[in-house]
């Protein structure tokens, strides 16, 4: 693939495209969430504190998830119109979130194995330290959701486009960030008001467990769009009635297959005994906004009649 990209890259049509308000939130967050987990994995490290720990090490590797998702977002934008991405950059995202979805549950696991450790032999906590890094990451976390929510309505307002499966990994990763550091905030005033140590331990478990259903979920999701698993068969049906409209046309193949970022690719044969142009046909889904439609018109052997 390198050889492919370097043999087009004094291409005109390649430049890159500008950077996107969705890109612009990602390298923000990335910034915000690297100063935390240093701070939250030293501090949990010094006072016991497994809950902490685990959201700061859980942190660790949101950061290289975002890392990830923003070196994807710089890959899909460079190479936009490259000639070597038949369909486009649009599943550069889809793949990129897949990655980061492995790695989410990854951490799950391991947040889980060590929780119950921790359950197993129960260690003192420095709740008078840990509780205000707690609280820190907390708000870094909200403030990370705000910037990654307002560039994404900025998105939507703009182009329109869904089903970001780069941005909603990232998005995710710090949902997950919020949920670990709300639950050390309630392990740590559990500990310290009520004595409940193992409480701290038995919430590590718990956000393991959502996190691990989160990242199995954006897994099946980004993996069937990577596959060209079509999960609107409603499409297909549109599709094939709007062509079946016209004139005496019957619909012999057609297949519909995601590219990216909500948008669709659509091969389709058609018979008929009087047929038309492909452009006719064309105009006629129009209004269904697929981003690359192919259309192959066969005549029928006789007329007013369509052999399947």
């Amino acid at each position: 693939m390198t050889d492919a990209l370097n043999s087009h890259a004094s291409c005109s049509t390649c430049q890159p495209a500008p950077m996107q308000p969705r890109e612009r939130g990602v390298l923000a967050v990335v910034g915000l969430t690297a100063a935390m987990m240093v701070i939250e994995i030293g501090v949990g490290q010094v006072t016991g504190s497994m809950a902490l720990l685990a959201d700061g090490w859980h942190m660790a590797t949101h950061v290289g998830a975002l890392g990830l998702a923003s070196a994807a977002y710089a890959i899909a934008r460079r190479f936009a119109a490259h000639r070597a991405f038949a369909f486009g950059t649009g599943k550069v995202g889809a793949l990129a979130g897949f990655t980061s979805a492995v790695a989410l549950s990854l951490v799950a696991l391991v947040m889980m194995a060590d929780s119950v450790g921790r359950l197993i032999e129960p260690r003192p906590i420095d709740f008078a330290s840990s509780l205000p890094v707690a609280v820190l990451g907390l708000i870094v976390n909200v403030v990370s959701v705000v910037l990654l929510n307002h560039s994404s309505e900025h998105d939507h307002r703009h182009d329109h486009h869904g089903h970001d499966h780069n941005h909603r990994a990232a998005m995710m990763h710090i949902v997950s960030d919020l949920l670990t550091s709300a639950l050390a905030i309630v392990a740590l005033l559990a500990g310290r008001l009520l004595g409940w140590l193992w409480l701290d331990a038995a919430i590590g478990l718990l956000g393991g467990v959502v996190i691990l259903k989160w990242g199995v979920g954006l897994c099946q999701s980004a993996a069937l769009e990577l596959l060209d698993v079509e999960a609107s068969p409603a499409l297909e049906d549109q599709i094939r009635q709007t062509l079946e409209s016209v004139d005496d046309v019957r619909v012999r193949d057609l297949h519909v297959w995601p590219i990216g970022r909500g948008a669709r690719s659509c091969v389709v044969t058609v018979l008929s005994a009087a047929p038309r142009e492909p452009q006719d046909y064309k105009a006629h889904l129009a209004p269904l906004k697929l981003a690359h439609l192919t259309i192959e018109v066969q005549r029928c052997m006789l007329p007013g009649r369509v052999d399947a």
